[in-house]
């Protein structure tokens, strides 16, 4: 699946000339801010160390297939949240808080990339890596490193959909045109778009046809 810059561009195969950052001076000053921020996230990982970044970042790249540069920097944002406390608010009785659920399911990623290749998880290769995940999946309700599998599964993808959907570069792959906070809506309804927004060039089209 192509991904687009982490800097927006305009252009892309669904919503051509559509650049969510071309509409920044709608929003407040207090918004705009948070956003750019994304665009240049902090190079240095304050909650994961050398080891877990490092096993996080292909995690994050498989669960959302990003196979090439430029990629969203989905674990830095997850490194964010950690060090600020920023969790969901809320885990499962049967697992430790967020932050340590974190650190210990990228090490049994890691026991797993070791016992079956004799390396890290970041070292495998990408197939090695996809089957290592997907059998962390398809455990379902069974017990993995002494959790619940699925509950794992969970945690992993909420955090990566949060972090990949929080990112302009993801809006502009879906079409989306940002905060509506000053500005507002005033077509609403179906189909119904605004002036400022982009129709999708291919509305019957799968996007995870890309990924066969």
């Amino acid at each position: 699946m192509k991904r687009l810059p982490l800097e927006p561009r305009e252009g892309g195969g669904r919503f051509p000339g559509f650049n969510v950052m071309d509409h920044s001076r709608n929003w407040d000053a207090a918004t705009r801010a948070v956003i750019t921020e994304r665009l240049n996230p902090p190079t240095e990982a304050r909650f994961f160390t050398e080891t877990e970044m490092a096993t996080a970042t292909a995690l994050f790249d498989q669960l959302l297939y990003q196979r090439e540069e430029p990629r969203i920097p989905v674990a830095g944002r997850v490194d964010q949240r950690m060090a600020d406390g920023q969790t969901d608010g809320w885990h499962y009785e049967t697992m430790p808080v967020d932050e340590q659920t974190w650190r210990d399911s990228l090490a049994g990623l890691d026991t797993d990339a070791d016992a079956g290749h004799g390396t890290p998880f970041a070292a495998c290769s990408w197939d090695d890596q996809t089957l290592i995940v997907q059998g962390v999946q398809d455990l379902g309700s069974g017990s993995w490193h002494g959790f619940v599998a699925a509950h794992v599964w969970g945690l992993w993808t909420r955090y990566a959909c949060a972090a990949f959907y929080a990112h302009p570069a993801a809006w502009n792959e879906i079409g989306f045109d940002g905060p509506a906070y000053p500005r507002g809506y005033k077509n609403l309804g179906v189909d119904r778009l605004e002036g400022f927004e982009v129709r999708d060039v291919n509305p019957g089209d799968d996007p995870l046809a890309e990924r066969q």
